[in-house]
């Protein structure tokens, strides 16, 4: 596995960094926010592959599908953050988006040795959680060739649900096996190899891109408002009465006796409002749209 790394883009060195142990503090980090610069361009070259995802992922959701993250190192890690701040800002069931990392928990915090060497581990994991048709998988990668990754994926083509490669590098052999491949190429990083670096930022950038829109296509946002926000702290409860206020033009007063009676459910608050429904009424007729607040109100 290990013959051709340095021939990787991600394993390059780069040439800007050359004198990086001589340069002092503000050297260091003004050529790192330069480097950081090229990311979004590097990001804005595939975003057609990116909406073809987010069409994937949005269609597999809508009709009952799952959204997996699959990954190893920071590439696991940055799975596993996005589907955790799906269902606080969506309001979505935590296994509607699941991040799963080689290794496990564990692996979170300190490096599982091997883990992401085997896979035997990936292909187990995908039937440890149940991805079966109708799903969608998303193999993480900055270097594209991870085993954990592409054993992932193809246990996932095996069980018939659809799959993604998200990697850093041109397109690899795990971009030839799947429905859609995003190759983002950032470039050499900074320190030689660590992709934590700009390959990284460019993998939050595209999995924020993933399931932004995916849930926007699923009416989880009105206008470009959290509607299903989960108020579970003082700062969310302020900003769903604000969201609430934003959208009906009441009072914070109002806004504040909405939300009691929707039992702090953005989504109910606004179509109550706006229909002059009861509470009862208006969760069934956003049960009904499959929660979208556009197509309640419009229905009512």
């Amino acid at each position: 596995m290990g013959e051709n790394l340095h021939e990787l883009t991600t394993e390059m060195r780069n040439e800007a960094s050359g004198r990086l142990d001589q340069m002092s503090s503000l050297e260091i980090v003004t050529l790192m926010n330069e480097e950081d610069k090229k990311v979004a361009h590097a990001v804005e070259k595939v975003l057609p592959e990116v909406a073809r995802a987010v069409n994937l992922i949005a269609g597999a959701l809508e009709k009952g599908g799952r959204l997996f993250y699959f990954g190893a190192g920071t590439s696991g890690r940055l799975g596993v953050l996005d589907a955790a701040e799906c269902p606080p800002t969506y309001g979505t069931d935590p296994k509607l988006v699941q991040g799963v990392i080689a290794g496990g928990a564990a692996a979170l915090l300190q490096a599982i040795e091997g883990a992401e060497d085997s896979s035997r581990l990936g292909r187990e994991d995908v039937g440890r959680y149940g991805v079966q048709a109708g799903d969608v998988v998303v193999g993480i990668s900055a270097s594209g060739r991870t085993p954990y990754v592409s054993g992932a994926l193809q246990e996932a083509k095996t069980q018939k649900a659809a799959t993604i490669s998200l990697t850093c590098n041109p397109a690899s052999k795990m971009s030839e096996i799947v429905d859609v491949a995003i190759n983002v190429v950032v470039g050499p990083e900074v320190v030689t190899g660590s992709t934590r670096l700009k390959a990284g930022t460019a993998t939050k950038m595209v999995l924020n891109m993933l399931t932004t829109a995916s849930m926007v296509h699923l009416g989880k946002v009105y206008r470009n408002l959290m509607v299903n926000v989960q108020a579970t702290n003082e700062k969310l409860k302020e900003r769903a009465r604000h969201i609430v206020k934003e959208v009906t033009g009441v009072s914070h007063a109002e806004a504040e006796q909405l939300l009691t009676a929707a039992g702090g459910d953005v989504s109910v608050a606004i179509v109550m409002q706006k229909t002059g429904l009861s509470a009862e009424k208006a969760a069934d007729l956003l049960i009904s749209v499959g929660g979208n607040v556009r197509s309640a109100i419009e229905r009512s």
